[in-house]
């Protein structure tokens, strides 16, 4: 069980960790073929789709520049070659964009990030969906990355269950993601952002597979911490939402 806040742990361990490695890496999910974003999809990529003036693949790769994360590499299956024009190297924006290409169909998030793993390395990194909105200061997660305890594969920050999934997805318990005995448990949405570690992998074999299962079998055995995030939170994922998020940001605070 995890115990420790991810800052304390930062906070006693990254120095020593900084001078080993010094950066973090980043991957942003961005080849999804969007579908319940329709018509806006049918000729653009869904990070593309604009949201506040911006395409919100910027959004997402603005968090991580502001958190002093410049290796970058995003996945890339529907319509990718747009989002490759649309960012190019990275070199306009200070950073340094590869691009993992799965072609269409995409390889889903788990299948994505395993075939990704030769650009990533072999330490931990950090994950952020690119049709997430999330207010959350990223450069705490990209300490904690620097400083990932060796016996944790996964951080996964979760928020409160929105509308459209009042289930959630896991139970948090302290700074631990627990799998509990009671099926009932109250549980909280994975928000698309985390801390992942390569050996979460190991014994994958290549193709599509989901996320999820990796995670609930790492968190039976304690390998995976989290934090709940109650900022402005968005899963940009059908036109409506959109609208909805677009309409907030623009409300005077």
């Amino acid at each position: 069980r995890v115990t420790v806040s991810p800052q304390a742990w930062v906070r006693t361990r990254a120095s020593g960790r900084r001078k080993e490695r010094g950066v973090t890496v980043a991957m942003i999910l961005a080849a999804g073929r969007g579908e319940r974003m329709r018509p806006l999809t049918d000729r653009l990529p869904k990070p593309l789709v604009p949201l506040a003036g911006r395409p919100l693949i910027e959004h997402a790769l603005g968090r991580l520049l502001a958190a002093g994360v410049r290796d970058i590499v995003i996945n890339l299956g529907y319509r990718g070659a747009q989002i490759r024009e649309h960012l190019g190297d990275g070199a306009a924006w200070g950073a340094r964009i590869r691009y993992s290409e799965e072609g269409d169909p995409p390889l889903e998030t788990g299948g994505g990030l395993l075939h990704a793993l030769p650009l990533l390395g072999a330490e931990p990194f950090l994950v952020v969906n690119a049709d997430v909105y999330a207010e959350l200061d990223l450069a705490p997660l990209a300490a904690l990355a620097l400083a990932l305890p060796a016996n944790r594969l996964a951080h996964l920050v979760l928020v409160p269950n929105p509308e459209f999934h009042r289930g959630g997805d896991f139970v948090l318990d302290g700074y631990a993601i627990v799998e509990p005995a009671d099926p009932a448990a109250p549980r909280l949405t994975y928000s698309g952002i985390a801390v992942l570690r390569p050996q979460l992998f190991d014994g994958c074999t290549p193709g599509r597979f989901p996320m999820a299962p990796l995670w609930r079998a790492a968190a039976a055995r304690g390998q995976v911490g989290g934090q709940r995030y109650d900022g402005r939170w968005s899963d940009v994922g059908t036109p409506q939402r959109l609208a909805e998020l677009e309409s907030q940001l623009q409300a005077p605070r």
